[in-house]
């Protein structure tokens, strides 16, 4: 049996075909994009790009995939293609060291590609690839809020302009109304996020490995339905 031939009997090789002719772009390989590439680089997706200029921390540990006591110090999108590639030699990949900012937007060229994936945390970053998914009128997924929650259970796909509770996204429909943008695909959850402080009494991140990693996987599965229509 062939590498995807469990994937075969489940939707046909015409649509395997397809899927290995599909270019897509994940920014951001932590805890949800990290399991969104591994998902979709075992669903033969034919080239994948991956952008991130993070280097992989003990902190990264307790939620990200390529983060191991003997990946910590190297850069995520260098252990990512290396793990792509063990898993699918054919598939295509190219890394972009970078933060994906406003700024350097025009350093990638979205044209080429067939999806978009926003696994990123920052608004203005996250604003701005929606923009560029507008401008060369790809489909985009984004990623809400992981943080401080603890059941996967209440993760859900919506468009941005129906989710409620998540602080991440009510920010994002407040921006995107302010630019005219009238939909964005999300996941995203109505759990409310657990308030850890620290002794100065600051907002302090926590997470855990399922609810980010589920994400990711929902994310995944979304671009592949999407891809095969």
């Amino acid at each position: 049996m062939s590498d995807f031939s469990r994937l075969e009997l489940m939707y046909g090789l015409e649509n395997i075909q397809k899927l290995k002719s599909k270019k897509i772009i994940v920014f951001g390989i932590g805890g949800v994009g990290g399991y969104s590439v591994e998902a979709l680089t075992r669903c033969a997706i034919g080239k994948i790009d991956i952008v991130d200029n993070d280097i992989i921390s003990p902190s990264n540990i307790n939620r990200q995939l390529i983060a191991l006591n003997s990946t910590i110090g190297k850069a995520k999108v260098d252990v990512m293609k290396n793990r792509m590639l063990d898993i699918n030699p054919e598939i295509d990949v190219e890394t972009y060291k970078m933060f994906f900012l406003p700024e350097n937007k025009d350093e990638i060229d979205f044209s080429k590609y067939d999806y978009i994936i926003d696994a990123i945390d920052t608004i203005k970053a996250k604003i701005a690839l929606v923009e560029c998914a507008k401008k060369h009128n790809i489909p985009i997924i984004s990623s809400m809020g992981t943080g401080n929650k603890i059941n996967p259970c209440m993760l859900e796909i919506t468009d941005i302009y129906k989710t409620s509770v998540c602080p991440l996204a009510r920010v994002m429909r407040q921006e995107l109304k302010k630019r005219n943008i009238e939909k964005l695909k999300v996941v995203y959850s109505k759990e409310q996020p657990i308030k850890i402080e620290n002794t100065k009494g600051k907002a302090v991140p926590s997470s855990n490995s399922f609810v980010p990693s589920v994400c990711g996987l929902i994310i995944a599965s979304e671009v592949i339905k999407d891809l095969i229509n």
